[in-house]
């Protein structure tokens, strides 16, 4: 039976492209659906009629990770977040990742979007956030700004969530370079009870190596910064091809994800490399979250180019 109102389960699409460079932008969550470069994809997405999978390309706003139990305390006031993997007990990747964002502004090669984020009980700031998704001859792009539009100071962490590969060629065989000097260490709920550094561990890619048969799901700080303040995260196959997720200055953290608890086809196809501004559990550990004040706006920028 033919339903005429009947949309995909990540509601409309905005396609944007230029100079062989095309994406697909999504109203639920605000996120990247695809990225290709001349018929090449280098994100692992999913299908239009495909309900995203694995938080694939979304926005992580107002925090990132995880959250120990949804519980926080700011001030002398605690706070509880839904247990949004309940599982592991924890409230994970934010609240605007399943929400709509609105079309503000279009053109051929870039799309511009917003969400409201209302306050709530157990996140009583209202966020404005906007997000600027364009292609062209260097790459993907993304400019996110949020602001504070509540009358008191809210803490706010920000991340994404794209999954990089490059087709063909299992995860296992990548060669993978990440700027991070110190990792988390994780309890077996996937929260931190540590930090330590990688140089001399198998956890040190700080020079490209192969990810070979590691299981990764975990967080690298204290990053190698490049001339411009930010940082980037790179992955090579044996060919000499490769792709390279970039973030500026105001992302500190780097989570890498072999995929390994997804399940069917996705099974370590890819890599999650995610930039963040803060580490996993920060509205518990204070570490690096962001106090937006009254009409304050952040504004960080990162982006996807082909090449190692």
């Amino acid at each position: 039976m033919h339903i005429p109102d009947q949309r995909p389960p990540s509601g409309t699409q905005w396609t944007i492209s230029a100079a062989g460079h095309e994406a697909v932008i999504v109203e639920v969550g605000g996120g990247l659906r695809t990225y290709t470069h001349d018929g090449v994809d280098y994100v692992d997405g999913y299908a239009e009629g495909e309900l995203c999978p694995g938080s694939a390309g979304q926005v992580l706003a107002p925090w990132p990770n995880r959250i120990r139990d949804g519980r926080y305390t700011i001030g002398e006031r605690t706070y509880q977040l839904p247990l949004t993997e309940p599982a592991r007990h924890v409230a994970i990747h934010g609240l605007v990742n399943w929400m709509p964002w609105q079309l503000l502004e279009q053109s051929a090669d870039a799309v511009t979007i917003g969400c409201d984020l209302p306050a709530q009980p157990g996140y009583p700031w209202a966020l404005r956030l906007r997000s600027r998704w364009s292609v062209g001859a260097d790459g993907l792009r993304a400019e996110h700004e949020v602001r504070n539009v509540s009358g008191e100071p809210a803490p706010f962490g920000f991340s994404v969530h794209p999954y990089l590969q490059l087709p063909g060629v299992p995860v296992d065989e990548l060669a993978m370079r990440v700027p991070g000097r110190s990792r988390i260490v994780l309890d077996n709920r996937l929260l931190p009870i540590a930090v330590t550094d990688v140089a001399g561990t198998e956890y040190d890619w700080t020079s490209p190596r192969k990810i070979g048969d590691a299981v990764l799901d975990l967080a690298f700080g204290d990053v190698v910064r490049e001339a411009d303040g930010g940082s980037s995260v790179s992955l090579a196959a044996p060919d000499g091809s490769g792709v390279t997720i970039w973030a500026d200055g105001e992302f500190g953290w780097w989570q890498v994800f072999t995929g390994d608890t997804l399940t069917g086809e996705r099974h370590r196809r890819s890599v999650a490399i995610e930039p963040m501004t803060c580490p996993p559990d920060a509205f518990r550990s204070g570490h690096d979250v962001i106090t937006l004040a009254p009409g304050e706006t952040w504004r960080g920028v990162w982006g996807v180019r082909p090449g190692a």
